[in-house]
């Protein structure tokens, strides 16, 4: 399985939002791409899948950006990478899909192994969740990533 630059992205975007937005405080688009030096445009469109996925809420106003929409320990990487990619499964097989449009189904024994593979990485990703992946990143960057320079005055 490979991941589009959306997943990838849109993964550390996640992380940066749960790392640096509270209850309080939202996080502005700029300076998520401050951080992670991925562009405001793109950063719009990944923020507005993980928005309709229900994993961030936007705030408007003079202070506005975005934040988690639910606790980080409740968002797991299976979560944000499926509301940006889509399906994770490393292999689609019409045996496994229930519409029976393979001819070989039931002969194919070779079905098994995708189903398995695939069932391991959503074990995987789902296994993983947000929370987990801002305590690694305390742990890399103890002191912090440098802060945004905008403005809240």
């Amino acid at each position: 399985m490979k991941l589009s630059t959306k997943g990838r992205y849109g993964l550390r975007a996640l992380i940066d939002l749960a790392a640096y937005s509270d209850e309080n405080e939202a996080v502005s688009i700029q300076c998520i791409s401050e951080r992670q030096k991925i562009s405001v445009s793109y950063l719009e469109q990944l923020v507005r899948l993980m928005k309709k996925a229900g994993l961030v809420k936007s705030i408007r106003g003079a202070f506005g950006g975005y934040m988690l929409a639910k606790p980080a320990s409740e968002i797991s990487v299976g979560d944000a990478l499926r509301a940006l990619e889509g399906s994770l499964d490393a292999v689609t097989c019409p045996a496994n899909e229930g519409d029976g449009g393979c001819e070989e189904a039931d002969f194919c024994v070779t079905r098994y192994v995708w189903q398995k593979i695939n069932d391991s990485i959503t074990v995987a990703v789902d296994a993983i969740m947000l929370s987990q992946l801002v305590e690694e990143k305390q742990k890399l960057y103890p002191q912090g990533k440098r802060a945004c320079e905008e403005s809240r005055e």
